[in-house]
């Protein structure tokens, strides 16, 4: 099948797709006339690529998690300890992202939003 085909049934944009095949994620076959030619295994490692981006992994984690999907010969054990530190990092930017949100709701908070110029918020930002 074609790109087009491809990006329709992986859900991948046709762009996406082209950037998996240069960093060598995926490689399709080329028929007689130069043009990709994707298979069913390929369209299943795109949609697997697809699902492990959804899921926040890295184009990185991604290329390790494809090679053990691949390698009959894995340890689920190495597959644990890369969704772990997923994990582990998705928590801290959890936890980041709380703090945030306190510190901008209380200086929400803090600004009275009417006419008067002074502004807590903005006097936060110039000292910050």
């Amino acid at each position: 099948m074609n790109i087009g085909e491809a990006s329709g049934r992986s859900g991948l944009p046709a762009k996406t797709i082209r950037y998996y095949e240069d960093i060598g994620l995926i490689r399709p076959d080329r028929s007689n006339n130069g043009y990709r030619d994707y298979g069913a295994d390929d369209v299943h490692k795109l949609r697997f690529l697809h699902r492990s981006r959804s899921l926040g992994f890295s184009v990185e984690e991604c290329r390790q998690l494809l090679a053990l999907y691949e390698d009959k010969s894995r340890a689920s054990a190495d597959v644990k300890d890369i969704a772990s530190a997923k994990l582990t990092e998705i928590d801290r930017k959890i936890r980041e992202l709380t703090e945030l949100r306190h510190t901008l709701e209380h200086l929400v908070h803090a600004c009275h939003g009417n006419e008067r110029p002074d502004c807590p918020i903005l006097e936060e930002l110039s000292e910050g």
